[in-house]
């Protein structure tokens, strides 16, 4: 039994080949491929235009990742400056050492450029002793990246603030802390 698309040839007619027939005149020579159309691949003209895009969204990816690396180091460097600062020995050295502390992290991020960090310690919450708190705020300006036929894309600024707790078991002279459960 034949399925319903089989067609039926009629007598008399050739039944479809897959091979293409000869002219009349022989196979095409090397000089008429040279003067026609044949074999050209339509829309090759958009290959350019496909790199194009792809060589700017990869410029845009690139951007975005790095916002990304950035957000992740100022989560770093803004942890690392508050556990610098509440192991600190003395009042006098915390501050210092949790900016330092914050701009080494950042540094070994690979964002040595501190014209674009800003680190602010805030320990007015009792200041260095037992039990008190102490919050590192770290921001980081993230360059803009030039991207063709978008220009500049505006630069961004990334923020990450911590806060910790001075040590209440640490030995000090200021006394017993206030900590509160």
């Amino acid at each position: 039994m034949r399925g319903p698309h089989h067609r039926r040839l009629r007598e008399g007619t050739r039944q479809p080949t897959t091979r293409p027939e000869r002219s009349a005149t022989g196979p095409r020579t090397h000089q008429h491929y040279l003067h026609d159309e044949s074999a050209q691949v339509a829309g090759i003209e958009a290959l350019p235009f496909g790199v194009l895009i792809f060589v700017v969204g990869s410029l845009l990816i690139a951007g975005s990742w790095a916002v990304v690396d950035a957000a992740g180091a100022a989560t770093a460097a803004a942890r690392e400056g508050a556990r610098a600062y509440v192991e600190a020995a003395d009042a006098a050295s915390a501050r210092a050492e949790a900016t330092d502390a914050a701009t080494a992290t950042m540094a070994g991020h690979g964002r040595s450029d501190i014209d674009r960090l800003t680190v602010r310690v805030d320990d007015s919450h009792g200041g260095f002793q037992r039990c008190s708190e102490v919050v590192v705020e770290v921001s980081y300006v993230v360059p803009a990246v030039r991207v063709p036929w978008f220009g500049t894309a505006a630069s961004m600024t990334v923020h990450h603030t911590h806060r910790e707790l001075v040590d209440p078991h640490r030995s000090s002279d200021a006394g017993p802390g206030t900590c509160t459960p």
